[in-house]
């Protein structure tokens, strides 16, 4: 992983510049494995995200922002009884392992004076966030609770002593020389860079694959070289934050990743480079969580209905037959003298046929000729009524299968309040039953909150991202002069411009991010209209987020993730 101890190390020291002597203020868990700390820390406020999330762990400073519960979990509640007012006197590392440490000092309630540490261990599934009273080395709580029964080395359960994970015993990077990586390597056995990551603490198998790159044609002089020369320059805190992208891949880390041979994009602070890389990405895994059960039964309710077209098509090409049951019928009617019951079939001339020409009729032998000509009469006057009906259930299933695609779009771009705003939705569609739960009488008065992007003249962009927030932002919250926006004949959000008479960059950076919000994300030259909010309408009885508008322009943009993540407000 990218988040290695060398990483830890450079994030400990960022955090620590800031932060130390800070006084935490406030203190969030806006999901399961997420804590917010709200720090001051000289004349600044900061918001650091402590993750322990399995796929996304990390430490950081963030500017995001995060929808906290109504109700705060119990390991919130205890980070609040003992660290709120408390001041942050030193971050620090274990070794070179992903684990930082906060002390922090304080009152307690009954004013004495109380340390504690803040534990973050960065371990993929294994990651947790611990408290410990410092005095007594006993564990308060934490956000995970791991017992002996899973962990034989030691337990992480309240009233526990605190004992640090297993020490691997490798050599640090920072003191290494020479001799000791050509100690360490098997030139022989191949395999160099994992070679480094068993050998060199804090090293990860991307960092050493850099390393492998940079050494050219890996050998006994080239290879402790650039071993060496990356240690030194990370040594001294010489720091490149970058994303790499290559090749529908992606990677940080705290210098650009030539081996990747991709693009690559610097940022100037490691805090900034997480929140970009990780945007979105923690909170899509959240709603992929949330939302499974919903994104199922849209995408089998969306290719039920694109079945029943398939049939009602067949059905209608049927029912186009109509005229030929009609022209059998009056034929055989024709010639029902010299039919007989038991045929199979009978050839007759076709006299509305310019040439004369002569025309079998399929009978049925069971059936008299004059029964045979009554059933046809019968399949076309059938076929004759079904028509109408079966376009108009056309219409209605396409109208259905658009719906349930839009819907899936939707889920695809949501966060978890947008995710139980749309089972809302299909509860009150009547698609999926309520759910059993604590009745909310404010509920129904409150409004969907909508999300709000600042255009680079000033201008505000708001967002309805489920087709809650779009019938809102639409018919009630924007102005009738207001400019609306949104992806040509592709599902999407409703995007609003608050001004009458934007400029043509602010209708494009709308545009952005209405292609942004669709299902054209990741494509490019994606058609937008605009037009004012005056001119669109909502038919009656038409789904939740369906509109219709007219007098619209249009315009061609790629979205962008960078400019859609400054935008944000």
């Amino acid at each position: 992983m990218s988040f290695d101890g060398l990483f830890t190390r450079a994030i400990t020291n960022e955090l620590s510049s800031l932060l130390k002597g800070g006084r935490i203020n406030k203190i969030h868990q806006p999901y399961k494995n997420e804590i917010i700390l709200a720090v001051r820390a000289h004349g600044v406020n900061h918001k650091l995200l402590l993750s322990a999330h399995p796929s996304y762990a990390r430490v950081q400073l963030t500017n995001e922002q995060y929808d906290n519960p109504n109700e705060p979990p119990m390991f919130c509640m205890l980070l609040r009884k003992h660290l709120e007012g408390f001041i942050i006197e030193d971050i620090k590392q274990a070794g070179l392992d992903r684990m930082i440490i906060f002390e922090v000092k304080g009152r307690n309630e009954i004013g004495d004076i109380s340390y504690k540490q803040l534990i973050v261990e960065i371990m993929g599934r294994h990651s947790n966030i611990i408290i410990v009273d410092k005095n007594r080395n006993v564990i308060l709580d934490s956000i995970k609770h791991i017992s002996f029964a899973v962990n034989t080395h030691r337990a992480i359960m309240p009233g526990q002593e605190y004992i640090m994970p297993p020490q691997q015993e490798k050599l640090n990077p920072f003191e290494a020389d020479t001799d000791d990586v050509l100690r360490s390597i098997d030139f022989n056995s191949g395999k160099l860079d994992q070679q480094l990551v068993a050998n060199f603490a804090g090293v990860s198998p991307i960092l050493a694959r850099e390393i492998v790159f940079k050494a050219g044609l890996a050998n006994r002089n080239t290879l402790p070289d650039a071993f060496l020369s990356v240690m030194n320059a990370l040594n001294g805190h010489s720091y490149s934050p970058s994303i790499t992208y290559a090749s529908n891949k992606e990677a940080f880390y705290l210098i650009p990743l030539e081996h990747m041979k991709g693009e690559v994009k610097s940022y100037e602070s490691l805090s900034s480079l997480l929140d970009r890389f990780y945007f979105g990405k923690a909170e899509r895994d959240r709603v992929k969580q949330q939302g499974n059960d919903l994104e199922r039964l849209i995408a089998n309710e969306k290719e039920k209905n694109v079945k029943k077209i398939k049939k009602l098509e067949a059905t209608l090409e049927d029912a186009k037959k109509a005229e030929q049951f009609q022209l059998y019928g009056e034929l055989l009617t024709a010639n029902i003298f010299n039919a007989k019951k038991g045929m199979k079939e009978i050839t007759v001339v076709n006299y509305y046929d310019e040439d004369g020409a002569s025309i079998s009729i399929p009978m049925d032998p069971r059936k008299t000729p004059s029964e045979n000509a009554q059933k046809y009469f019968t399949k076309y006057q059938k076929a004759k009524n079904s028509v109408n009906i079966v376009k108009e259930q056309i219409e209605i299933a396409q109208a259905e299968a658009a719906y349930f695609d839009s819907l899936l779009q939707q889920v695809e771009a949501a966060s978890p309040k947008d995710i139980e705003e749309i089972r809302e939705e299909l509860i009150e569609g009547g698609y999926i039953r309520a759910r059993q739960k604590k009745s909310n009488k404010n509920k129904q008065n409150q409004k969907p909150v909508l999300e709000k992007y600042l255009a680079s003249d000033g201008t505000e962009i708001i967002v309805g991202k489920n087709n809650k927030q779009n019938d809102y932002l639409t018919n009630k919250a924007a102005a009738r002069d207001d400019i609306w926006l949104h992806t040509k004949d592709i599902p999407g959000s409703h995007v609003v411009i608050r001004s009458k008479e934007p400029s043509e960059e602010t209708i494009l950076e709308a545009a952005q991010i209405a292609a942004y919000f669709s299902k054209a994300r990741n494509s490019s030259s994606v058609p937008v209209d605009f037009t004012k909010v005056r001119h669109v309408k909502k038919p009656a009885g038409a789904k939740p987020g369906f509109v219709i508008y007219e007098q619209q322009q249009t315009v061609y943009v790629t979205p962008d993730e960078d400019m859609i993540l400054k935008l944000k407000q």
